[in-house]
């Protein structure tokens, strides 16, 4: 017990760093590549951020540990969601850039949408449930579609940026670092943020079994809330830095990965069956995913501290009813 003790208090001093790396890091890349903070979220800080998630269900797939590789995917995304996007905006008001509202909300809501369909084979095909490698390879498709258009928007912004920029019209913004030294403190960030997590994780898990909690409650809410433990510190970070575009930028940009790679990829490995509660789950992930909607068009396009509280109560009420289910 005094091991998991140890490696959760690591783990979150090892994620409390790495988040403030990632986002000093992340904020000085964003004025070298003469790009929004926006994109950067998205890419570099939200693939980062998820690779506990990558490296959980590649480890579960090879094991045969779908549930795990299922309950950690749709469990993150929920958390994601409700749990880290209510406590950003707890934490300070969450300005949604118009970019994000056209786009990448859209493509979030087309991924969940997938796998949700996806997941209804038994009254679409009379089969079981289960995410093959058909699914997998048509996620993995859908993910190439979105990188493609966030590469050729950010390319195409950066050259009619540096027409602006040669007219004398206006100056690019200062770098605080060189690129070299930004992207070493990016990266040294991602990999204090994955062993954090890693460590987390651990921790966590030990003390419930000791505790004596189901391992299905392990795997929705332990290791499905500890590998979003990187998105929850560095959206943190950036919320009370008042980078809001690297804190929601992260968070839509994770479920975006999640949900097209990492199910994409766990998939295609090895066939990952829903479990027999699965759908419930699902169905959770759709009704947050859709909230983002309402909530990031009202009140002048600001995600406010109400509504954060709103989200942190709906993820806690949705936590507590699945562990009334499955304890």
């Amino acid at each position: 017990m005094l091991i998991d003790l140890l490696n959760l208090a690591f783990g979150i001093a090892a994620l409390a760093w790495g988040g403030y790396l990632v986002v000093e890091g992340a904020s000085s890349l964003a004025r070298i590549l003469g790009v929004s903070q926006l994109v950067v979220g998205l890419t570099v800080v939200a693939f980062g951020t998820s690779a506990p998630e990558l490296s959980v269900n590649l480890l579960a797939a090879v094991e045969g540990e779908t549930d795990l590789a299922f309950g950690n995917v749709i469990g993150s995304n929920i958390a994601n969601i409700g749990l880290i996007l209510g406590l950003a905006a707890v934490v300070r008001n969450l300005d949604i850039q118009s970019q994000l509202i056209t786009r990448e909300l859209p493509m979030l809501l087309l991924a969940t949408t997938a796998a949700a369909l996806m997941a209804l084979d038994p009254l679409l095909a009379g089969t079981p449930a289960e995410y093959d490698r058909g699914d997998g390879l048509l996620l993995l498709l859908f993910f190439t579609v979105f990188m493609y258009g966030i590469v050729r928007e950010w390319w195409q912004g950066r050259h009619e940026d540096s027409l602006v920029r040669s007219s004398g019209a206006t100056r690019p913004a200062t770098p605080r670092w060189p690129a070299v030294k930004s992207v070493g403190i990016c990266l040294v960030g991602l990999t204090v943020l994955i062993v954090g997590g890693e460590a987390a994780v651990s921790g966590a898990t030990g003390l419930a079994l000791v505790a004596g909690v189901p391992p299905a409650v392990i795997g929705l809410s332990v290791v499905a809330v500890g590998t979003s433990l990187p998105e929850l510190v560095t959206s943190l970070v950036a919320a009370i830095r008042g980078n809001a575009d690297i804190a929601v930028g992260n968070i839509v940009g994770s479920n975006i990965f999640n949900l097209l790679f990492v199910l994409g990829l766990t998939a295609c490995l090895r066939p990952t069956p829903v479990p027999p509660s699965g759908l419930v789950d699902i169905a959770a992930l759709v009704f947050f995913a859709f909230l983002l909607v309402p909530i990031s068009l009202a009140r002048g396009r600001c995600i406010v501290r109400t509504e954060g509280w709103i989200l942190l109560v709906l993820w806690g009420g949705y936590i507590a009813m699945r562990y009334a289910l499955l304890g």
